[in-house]
């Protein structure tokens, strides 16, 4: 019974957002309720509630500082360079567009933090795309394919989940998949040109000034990556001309017209230059902090922000203007943390969770255990994405990986085919990032699962059958 419940709750959930009858926010919150009641454990709800978000305050608090710092870096001019470098790339040309947002993502992606990547790279393309009329959603779903494919990196977290749930050596895990994953990669990349196509079929090429004769409406410009919706956002906008809400391009007049557009206004009051090198290093610092795990990760972003703040802005108003122009993108982010972990509460709480796995792995035919690698890989794509990794890597591998070696396949082939779901791990309502790229994007969350499910799915079956085609699992 409990396993019909909580397949039915993760149905209800996604149904009710993909229609858009409910927020997310509000579903993750409501949807669980009523199951808890339903299954009898309705006087628990509370410690089951307070249980989950106990288990997700950190990465609340990572997300929140993470946000902050990064906005700030974003202010100041530190990833400019790299944003000037794809942009001249795209020009107004949407398959090149489309292709610049895959390769953006996917090299910010080497901090191995979600949120970082998507905030640079909505921050970056999002003016294009608004302008050009382009899909937001085709942006939000090659920015979570390239994202997801990268999070297979050691201090990413799937990677290190599995090395610890099966006690071996991270390396031995991801260093024979890269054949594998640089496939998944390079998928991406013709996916992204195939939607590139399409939406160049759909709007044509054009330069910058017939952009601006298609959409003459004036827009207020975010110059501050954090402000993920657009007006009010103090000192960190200036306005292009009328009303108008959300990210915009800069001023047409301070544009070359061989760049096309320029995403981040160059002419920002934000900006820092002499303190480039300074940000710059001081990034570096904390990226190397968080893979060598000197700290814990909240704490270093906690001390990252305060520090990165202080530097740049010592004024109050100044710290005070920028800490508002991200506000908002930390509400909605920490809030549907939170959130989130209501409905991660109850699954666990009530067991229901448990029950599912033991379910599915019940359910594998005896003639698959020599194929359990194969197995693995193709459970591991719904299993991240209707559980955390958490749940995943050391509540279910263990006992997939226990199951395959009674067949005489090695807990590493296990290892690797886990981490292949990535790609659509990272689209997944109880991944908090995701709430950051949809959130800045202004992309609802059912319409971004609607247009990514089927070709993040397919992509990890192009990591699956590439690891089987390169004898790694």
């Amino acid at each position: 019974m409990l396993t019909i419940l909580g397949f039915a709750m993760i149905a209800t959930f996604l149904v009710l957002i993909m229609l858009k009858k409910m927020s997310p926010i509000a579903a993750l919150v409501l949807i669980p309720a009523l199951f808890c009641v339903v299954v009898g454990k309705g006087a628990h709800l509370g410690d089951y509630v307070i249980d989950g978000v106990t288990s997700l305050a950190p990465t609340a608090a990572m997300l929140m500082f993470a946000i902050v710092y990064f906005g700030v870096m974003i202010d100041v001019g530190l990833f400019d360079p790299v944003v000037k470098g794809i942009l001249r790339f795209c020009k107004a040309d949407p398959l090149r567009i489309v292709v610049g947002t895959a390769v953006l993502a996917a090299i910010v992606s080497l901090d191995g933090d979600g949120s970082t990547t998507f905030m640079i790279t909505v921050s970056a393309m999002y003016p294009l795309y608004k302008r050009l009329k382009m899909s937001l959603v085709v942006m939000t779903g090659v920015a979570a394919m390239a994202n997801g494919v990268m999070n297979t990196l050691p201090w990413g977290g799937p990677t290190a989940r599995a090395a610890t749930a099966l006690k071996l050596d991270a390396s031995d895990i991801f260093v024979p998949m890269i054949p594998a994953l640089a496939t998944g990669l390079l998928f991406v990349f013709a996916l992204a040109y195939v939607l590139g196509r399409r939406e160049r079929k759909r709007l044509g090429v054009l330069t910058l000034d017939e952009a601006l004769v298609e959409d003459p409406q004036t827009e207020t410009v975010l110059v501050g990556a954090g402000a993920g919706a657009g007006a009010g956002s103090g000192k960190g906008a200036r306005s292009v001309g009328g009303s108008g809400s959300g990210t915009g391009g800069a001023d047409p007049a301070d544009e070359p017209e061989a760049d096309g557009f320029q995403g981040l206004d160059p002419h920002r009051e934000t900006l820092r230059p002499r303190l480039y090198w300074f940000n710059a290093l001081l990034t570096v610092a904390l990226l190397t902090a968080m893979i060598m795990e000197w700290l814990p990760i909240p704490v270093l972003f906690l001390l990252g922000a305060a520090l990165a703040l202080t530097v740049n802005y010592p004024q109050m108003p100044a710290q005070r203007a920028r800490i508002a122009a991200h506000a908002e993108n930390v509400l909605n982010v920490s809030g549907m943390v939170f959130a989130a972990a209501v409905f991660t509460g109850v699954l666990q709480g009530t067991g229901m969770v448990d029950h599912m796995a033991d379910w599915l792995v019940g359910n594998i035919p005896d003639g698959m255990g020599p194929h359990m690698a194969l197995v693995t890989g193709v459970l591991s794509i719904p299993l991240t994405y209707f559980m955390s990794n958490d749940g995943f890597y050391f509540g279910i591998l263990p006992v997939l990986a226990e199951a395959g070696q009674a067949h005489g396949v090695p807990a590493v082939e296990i290892a690797r085919a886990s981490i292949v779901g990535q790609p659509l791990h990272m689209s997944s309502p109880l991944v908090p990032a995701v709430y950051v790229l949809v959130g800045m994007a202004k992309v609802e969350f059912g319409d971004h699962t609607r247009f990514v499910v089927k070709w993040a799915a397919l992509t990890s079956v192009v990591v699956l059958g590439a690891g089987i085609l390169f004898g790694v699992m």
